[in-house]
């Protein structure tokens, strides 16, 4: 089991920065893959970035390639989401998850996430 906690979350104007974290229970956090998702209203939630476990290895969507940055701290049982030159189109609730799988044609879908936090607003004003 594994419990997730986004804090971060807040009102930007564009071309700002923000930056998400979330926090993880349990002693095996190092095993998963941790996902970074979004959902604006109406739309799907879709995934935004993602990091495997033990290698740290990186994928993101091509809409945010270059401006945000996945991150993780095993030790401290994190995960970051540095995101920077903010878009009005990346307003959305951001939610962090956990998957025990390790392509990125599977992390990112939806469907390979078991846990997922709460989530956290994130609006950027024009």
């Amino acid at each position: 089991q594994v419990q997730l906690v986004e804090s971060g979350g807040g009102l930007v104007q564009a071309g700002g920065s923000l930056r998400l974290s979330c926090a993880a229970s349990g002693r095996t956090f190092s095993s998963y893959a941790m996902g970074w998702f979004r959902q604006a209203p109406g739309k799907e939630r879709d995934i935004v970035a993602t990091i495997t476990g033990n290698y740290g290895v990186t994928y993101y969507a091509d809409s945010v390639k270059g401006r945000f940055t996945v991150s993780r701290d095993n030790a401290k049982n994190t995960v970051n989401l540095q995101m920077n030159g903010l878009k009005p189109e990346d307003t959305a609730v951001y939610y962090c998850a956990a998957s025990l799988m390790r392509s990125w044609p599977q992390l990112r879908q939806r469907q390979s996430y078991a846990y997922w936090g709460q989530g956290t607003q994130v609006t950027v004003s024009s």
